[in-house]
């Protein structure tokens, strides 16, 4: 009885030592991600590469599977802009940061803009990832995007 008393307090105290109680690294994983998402913007491979783990398992809110080699491909098989091609523009709102040791919970709405012959679109997502501080460095292990429907118009009152 003893013994699953001690065992039972040893459990709890550990499992309390890795409770999120705050993000100490907060400010520097923020940073990262408003960094990353300019660069996303302008298809920044260099960004691309420091933010993403070497075994990132991403799941696109299309439902797609992809990992850190198969984002890259994608980025470098796709053609310079062209005058009049879509751009993007993609911020944070809402952003929460749960950490625990060297690996943090981040949850965000990702708010994507995109403007193509003068016509802008915003459409919504949350994304979750699950960073890892490995060699001092956070990156994007895990990732999880879903897409926010759009809200429908209100109905004009008569």
């Amino acid at each position: 009885m003893k013994r699953i008393l001690l065992s039972a307090i040893l459990l709890v105290s550990f499992a309390c030592g890795l409770r999120a109680v705050s993000a100490p690294d907060g400010a520097e994983l923020t940073k990262l991600l408003k960094d990353f998402l300019a660069g996303a913007g302008r298809n920044d491979i260099a960004m691309h590469e420091r933010f993403w783990a070497d075994d990132l398992i991403y799941t696109s809110a299309l439902g797609r599977r992809k990992g850190k080699a198969d984002i890259l491909r994608e980025l470098r098989e796709e053609k310079p802009p062209k005058p009049g091609d879509e751009t993007a523009v993609y911020s944070a709102e809402e952003i929460r940061i749960q950490q625990y040791g060297d690996t943090a919970i981040v949850a965000f709405r990702l708010v994507a803009t995109t403007e193509k012959e003068g016509k802008k679109e915003v459409r919504n997502y949350f994304n979750t990832g699950t960073f890892l501080k490995r060699d001092g460095k956070w990156q994007a292990a895990g990732w999880q995007a879903t897409a926010i429907p759009n809200a429908p118009a209100p109905t004009p009152t008569p």
